[in-house]
């Protein structure tokens, strides 16, 4: 892994200059470790809109000219520019952070990896919640079992907009919520199931709903995950809720104060349960807790870490695996809609991405999957 003199100020070039972009360049300017930040936008109008905030900075329409002079690049743009902005930094040596998601396909994403693994250089991607410091609590309750058995996990990103032109909502915003969910559990899904429609826009799906499948069967039985997705609900809505045997804990990226409020509440089955006179479950209500969250901005949690491993060498928290992880899930989820059945990661993982389950599973485990495991050949997301 390259490494750069301690001694040294960091130069880095931020590509795309437009929401995230400008965001990224707030919190370079303020780190103490960033000699220079430099603005990269094709679009001039855009450019000089957030140059006239730092006058001081460099700027370009084109990413190539000011790579000799850069240590590295944060790549915001739209994702389908993702691999190519990216491979190019790569290619020069950059150490590179790539907005969610890594890329628009597991094969890109592959791609990015293993070009920084030949370049030794970082690659990062900006899973900003992954930083957040309540996601992180919610990770210690659930880790820490203070939940119990964790029974499932709802996510709900809503809001009215904002509507995106090259993606639908499902790669805009579930990113997000894959990203949590996998953080939290300290897992990535085995399938994933999706359904997405188009009703303002006329050409991407702007509701949606996900099941991530955390175990090998998909019966009720195994740890699953439920995201809503929506540019067109009249509520703005980040909430995440995981259900436990023994408490219940909601995270409200809304919320002012309470983001992380752990529940006492619970249902249990009453010790007579073959009397059918007595109701089916007893219910428990308990205490509420609002645990401490601190008040750190995660997308500058973030962008510090990725200093920090420019010039230590470290593996980034959220590296190429870890984007590529939810990229996966993406892409299935993508095919799931398509063909209305829950997708395997290990099917996009295969030969052609056409391949059926394996016949070496186990057999509990092939009777669950059957349902997927008689579906027709899967047709190769790569080839649309």
């Amino acid at each position: 892994m390259l490494r750069l003199p301690e001694q040294s100020g960091l130069r880095i070039a931020v590509v795309g200059c437009g929401y995230w972009g400008s965001k990224h360049v707030r919190v370079l300017q303020a780190i103490d470790e960033v000699e220079e930040v430099v603005l990269v936008d094709s679009t001039e109008s855009r450019l000089l809109s957030l140059a006239r905030s730092y006058r001081t900075a460099p700027c370009s329409t084109a990413l190539r000219p000011v790579l000799p002079g850069v240590d590295a690049v944060i790549v915001a743009t739209p994702p389908s520019t993702h691999v190519a902005v990216a491979l190019e930094a790569i290619h020069a040596g950059k150490h590179v952070l790539i907005e969610k998601p890594l890329a628009p396909t597991a094969a890109g994403a592959r791609r990015l990896i293993a070009a920084a693994a030949d370049a030794g250089v970082v690659l990062m991607v900006g899973h900003t919640f992954e930083y957040n410091p309540a996601v992180r609590k919610l990770r210690e309750l659930v880790q820490g079992q203070q939940l119990g058995e964790l029974f499932y996990v709802d996510s709900a990103r809503l809001n009215l907009g904002l509507y995106q032109n090259d993606v639908n909502v499902i790669i805009d915003l579930a990113p997000h919520d894959i990203s949590i969910i996998n953080h939290v559990l300290g897992r990535t899904p085995v399938a994933v199931q999706a359904w997405a429609a188009r009703h303002a826009h006329r050409r991407f799906e702007d509701v949606a709903y996900l099941r991530l499948f955390y175990d090998d069967f998909f019966d009720g039985r195994g740890l699953s995950a439920n995201i809503h997705v929506s540019w067109l609900d009249p509520c703005k809505v980040r909430r995440l809720t995981a259900v436990g045997s023994k408490k219940m804990a909601v995270y409200d990226d809304l919320a002012a104060e309470e983001r992380i409020r752990v529940l006492d509440k619970g249902v249990s089955l009453p010790p007579d349960g073959d009397n059918l006179t007595q109701p089916p479950m007893s219910y428990r209500y308990g205490d509420i807790v609002v645990p401490f969250v601190s008040p750190d901005e995660p997308l500058g949690v973030q962008d510090r870490h990725f200093i920090d491993c420019i010039t230590s060498g470290a593996a980034p928290l959220t590296d190429g695996a870890n984007g590529l992880a939810v990229v996966e899930a993406l892409e299935a989820a993508e095919l799931s809609r398509r063909v209305g059945r829950p997708v395997l990661i290990e099917e996009l993982r295969a030969s052609g991405h056409r391949t059926a389950p394996s016949a070496s599973r186990s057999s509990h485990t092939q009777g669950s999957l059957r349902l997927v495991a008689a579906s027709a050949a899967v047709p190769d997301p790569e080839a649309r």
